[in-house]
């Protein structure tokens, strides 16, 4: 469906439609997708293989389609596994994901393989062959799955598990928000949607990093953020039946006051830790001293 572009420059803008918030550069926030072509294209062996042996005998197009099962879901754990790497390469703390995804998708791709030469050749060392060659080029391809975590050292596993729960909550939270604004079918709505999104995602990065700061961010996370929900959602019902150019403009600065209020939280957060950091190497410093070690007030 064409969609209508507008804003701060367009023919029929109007003064509400002026953001006088500072413009984020376009590609800030942008990502590749993880799970790009290549993933893509390994569903295409499985679906040619389910095709071609419709027309065989029972036994073959058992085996083939047993075959095409093997590959489709490789490839679909695949695609999975390969986003996962990417949210654990994106964080500085991160566990590793519990399920080796593109591990067992180079099995299943070889199993895929064999099952698809079985059909055709019938012995069973020309398979078993093919099998090792193609889960050994899949893995050259596409690589493991991270097998440890990072960054977990002295991390309470507990408060980490406190984290991955508020910060659930909080994507969901953002991607109810994204698709409420999809309804309004307005280009700079969207857009500042995505931006907020972006100074979240900057607070939770924030919060992962240390857990500590739950208690004083959870209240941002959660209630703020469901509010946030709620106001996209009864925005994108009045404006998608209306085009009430007032309420788009209430939206908007609703959004650009919840933007700064996370940016000064954030802030704050940063800054406490900072604090703490100094406390800790006050403390260290009078422990050396007390032990005959003399430092130089200079140095932090």
């Amino acid at each position: 469906m064409a969609k209508r572009f507008g804003g701060k420059f367009s023919p029929d803008s109007q003064p509400q439609d002026v953001d006088d918030t500072p413009q984020r550069p376009a590609y800030k926030g942008a990502k590749v997708a993880a799970a790009g072509a290549r993933s893509n294209l390994m569903f295409v062996p499985g679906l040619v293989l389910a095709f071609t042996s419709i027309n065989e005998g029972a036994i073959d197009m058992a085996t083939g389609l047993l075959g095409a099962g093997s590959l489709i879901l490789g490839a679909w754990l695949l695609r999975d596994g390969l986003n996962a790497e990417a949210a654990y390469h994106e964080r500085k703390i991160a566990r590793r994901p519990a399920l080796p995804r593109k591990l067992f998708a180079a099995v299943l791709c070889g199993l895929g393989a064999a099952l698809a030469v079985w059909t055709s050749n019938g012995g069973a060392a020309a398979p078993l062959i093919y099998g090792i060659v193609a889960a050994g080029l899949h893995i050259g391809a596409f690589g493991i799955d991270p097998m440890k975590s990072k960054g977990m050292e002295g991390i309470d596993t507990f408060q980490q598990d406190r984290v991955a729960r508020v910060v659930d909550e909080a994507e969901s939270h953002l991607s109810a928000m994204a698709d409420a604004v999809k309804r309004a079918d307005d280009r700079t709505v969207e857009t500042r949607v995505d931006r907020f999104a972006d100074k979240v995602r900057e607070m939770i990065r924030t919060v992962e990093e240390d857990p500590r700061d739950l208690t004083a961010a959870r209240k941002f996370l959660g209630v703020y953020l469901m509010g946030a929900r709620d106001a996209a959602i009864k925005f994108a019902d009045i404006y998608s039946r209306s085009q009430d150019r007032g309420a788009k403009s209430d939206f908007l600065m609703l959004l650009t006051d919840l933007e700064q209020s996370f940016e000064q939280k954030q802030r704050k957060l940063l800054l406490d830790d900072s604090a703490d950091l100094n406390i800790e190497i006050d403390v260290l410093r009078d422990r050396l001293q007390r032990e005959g070690v003399h430092l130089n007030r200079g140095m932090n």
